[in-house]
């Protein structure tokens, strides 16, 4: 497929354990895709059961593994690593909440060595979206100003999971961490949310956003799973959605350069062009 502007896919999950592997990206591309950011799994998603910091390394070396197989498929692929906030659920099973809260922030300090180094352009951090105790909440919490910390020490962006909605106390956590501003991105962002907001491609107010040149990101979050197909949303999703859009007027190639170039380079300080 012949096209003069990029599609990006800013939540991307690849795992040959549980799906199809990085050969899922060839219907991504078939479609029109042309740039994924990968994200890392759950420690759990890869086999992996961590007791020290030094262990998450296996799930990120997993991913750049990935990336390198994507890349062969002459896909641009680019990888942020981090802890996800749901490791707290596993992780108490096992440790104090105190133990798991020392081990995340360790994780994440392992995940700024891989941001440090280049092979990855972003970090990945939040608080779980599911209820949780006062205790677990707070320690969520130090967690996330942790990685916001990070994110201001590194210069770099921040991929945050949390609950729904706005999310707007992290706005606050992150000028006081000394997080760069405007590079903390709401995973799965709802319209109210004043962080950059990657939404996926089922938002109805998709297209309001676009008539109004809103500055944001696409995301699928596919979660390549046999057991799951289409979860969240399938590989090809995003670039389906633009295409359609380019086609009914909705949009133009000049919106498509804004949401898949412009706009994720200011985020990521990284080339999205084609």
């Amino acid at each position: 497929m012949s096209q003069d502007f990029p599609i990006l896919d800013d939540h991307f999950h690849i795992n040959s354990r549980t799906g199809a592997g990085s050969d899922i990206v060839k219907e991504f591309m078939r479609s029109g895709g042309t740039h994924i950011v990968l994200v890392t799994l759950p420690s759990w998603s890869c086999g992996v059961t961590p007791v020290k910091a030094d262990d998450f390394r296996e799930v990120f070396d997993s991913t750049l593994d990935d990336l390198k197989k994507v890349e062969a498929l002459g896909c641009k692929c680019y990888c942020i690593a981090g802890v996800h906030p749901a490791e707290i659920g596993r992780l108490s099973e096992r440790m104090s909440i105190s133990e798991a809260e020392e081990l995340m922030c360790r994780g994440l300090d392992v995940a700024a060595e891989y941001v440090s180094e280049g092979k990855c352009i972003g970090l990945k951090s939040g608080r779980p979206h599911y209820p949780l105790t006062p205790e677990v909440w707070e320690m969520s919490n130090r967690v996330l100003e942790h990685a916001l910390t990070l994110a201001g020490e590194l210069n770099c962006a921040l991929q945050i999971h949390a609950e729904s909605g706005a999310c707007s106390d992290v706005i606050q956590m992150g000028e006081k961490c000394g997080a760069p501003k405007g590079r903390i991105v709401k995973h799965f962002a709802t319209c109210e949310t004043p962080l950059h907001p990657s939404v996926t491609v089922r938002e109805p107010f998709l297209v309001d956003w676009f008539k109004e040149k809103r500055d944001f990101t696409l995301e699928s979050d596919y979660m390549d799973d046999l057991s799951r197909p289409g979860a969240v949303n399938g590989p090809r999703s995003v670039p389906r959605k633009m295409q359609r859009f380019l086609q009914e007027g909705i949009i133009t190639s000049e919106d498509m350069w804004r949401v898949c170039s412009s706009v994720p380079e200011k985020i990521y300080g990284v080339d999205f062009r084609l």
